[in-house]
């Protein structure tokens, strides 16, 4: 019987197919593209074939992402890979709309991506939707002296409570993940290197952690590289940046990944540290009536939206639709005026909070008069939104 066009690979020989373009797409050995295959899971995988023989493939990952306090299931996208002799001829494209397709049939409102190429992504509906931004910190201005928590290595049993730890911060920063096994896997086993864990804990429980890397840079200095830095309150945070200070004689720098304005950073005395963007990821909006009900909206605020959107994918997604928000949850009909026209890639910025309407109006992305500008403002108002993973 013929294999599908599209599905997960089966058998030994998509299983090297898969290996292979792991290894050329991303620069790996073939003894690490292939652990990293056996980690993942072949079965996760998403291949494309042409005549048979695997010319692509992608990683579709199931999890949810926070926006407005709520939780809204995402389908993030990752190892997006076409064979060296499959490039060029629109390969990557008719995998992404495959991948698209299955996303959207399984119930998934968004899609979330690190673009390798922009021109790709936009070519089925992504757009830029948020940050990600390395902060670099003089370990020799983390000159705390907190030490009312205690302080001990996370242990193999803590791993549940650090989950909620990280679920309780995660939901109120938007944009952040709700981590599956497979984030929480670069957490505590990034490639080739060891994590190390601690947590600070009072009278209630675990308050904080932080997962760290040390990597060897000049004269036996280390950079202490976070895989993740969690703190639920003032006092945790102050301790574990006490922790980091603590390693001033033999580190120079604490790197971590975070938005354009830590919270963390405004404990510190001085500006002994530097904030720089690392990437833009790209949100698609795959089911605008359920994304627009999923999130959380202003508490206090009611209003409605009248939305015209053009989606050349998928034909539920275009027309008009009308968005009522009130005490902070959204509900969305048919019909309405059409008031604010855009595309579904200018919708993902709109949706994140990444872009106002009056800059998306200023770039040509959306049409709409005044009044209905200001009255999207004030419902998509956000955080900047920010997405400390990568997968």
């Amino acid at each position: 019987m013929d294999r599908p066009r599209f599905s997960p690979p089966e058998g030994a020989a998509e299983r090297e197919a898969v290996i292979d373009i792991e290894a050329q797409s991303f620069a790996l050995a073939p003894p690490d593209a292939a652990a990293m295959v056996e980690k993942v899971g072949l079965a996760n995988f998403r291949v494309l074939r042409e005549r048979g023989e695997v010319v692509a493939m992608a990683l579709p990952i199931p999890m949810g992402q926070w926006y407005g306090g709520r939780r809204v299931p995402m389908a993030g996208v990752g190892g997006v890979g076409v064979s060296p002799r499959a490039r060029g001829q629109g390969t990557a494209t008719q995998l992404m709309r495959e991948v698209l397709q299955e996303m959207r049939g399984a119930g998934f409102p968004l899609s979330v991506l690190y673009p390798s190429t922009q021109t790709l992504y936009r070519r089925v509906g992504y757009e830029q939707a948020g940050s990600r931004y390395e902060i670099r910190a003089q370990v020799e201005g983390l000159d705390f002296r907190e030490r009312a928590l205690a302080l001990r290595p996370i242990r193999e049993t803590d791993h549940a409570v650090l989950q909620d730890v990280y679920r309780r911060q995660a939901a109120s920063r938007h944009g952040f993940l709700d981590r599956v096994p497979h984030i929480w896997n670069r957490v505590h086993s990034p490639r080739n290197e060891t994590a190390y864990g601690f947590l600070v804990e009072g009278a209630q429980g675990v308050e904080g952690y932080v997962y760290l890397v040390r990597r060897r840079k000049v004269e036996y200095k280390q950079e202490l590289v976070l895989t993740d830095f969690v703190a639920l309150t003032p006092t945790a945070a102050r301790r574990l940046l006490s922790f980091l200070g603590d390693h001033k004689s033999l580190a120079l720098e604490a790197v971590w990944s975070g938005g354009p304005a830590d919270p963390w950073l405004f404990l510190l005395q001085e500006q002994t540290y530097q904030v720089k963007l690392l990437y833009h990821w790209m949100l698609r909006v795959l089911d605008v009536p359920a994304a627009l009900e999923a999130r959380g909206y202003p508490e206090g605020l009611s209003g409605t939206l009248h939305l015209e959107v053009e989606d050349e994918l998928f034909s539920e997604n275009r027309g008009r639709f009308m968005l009522h928000v009130s005490e902070g949850k959204g509900r969305v009909e048919r019909g309405g005026e059409g008031q604010m026209r855009l595309n579904i890639r200018a919708l993902a910025p709109l949706y994140s909070g990444f872009l106002t309407p009056e800059a998306l109006r200023s770039v040509g992305a959306l049409a709409a008069e005044d009044a209905c500008v200001r009255r999207a403002a004030a419902i998509f108002t956000s955080p900047p939104p920010v997405l400390p993973d990568m997968f």
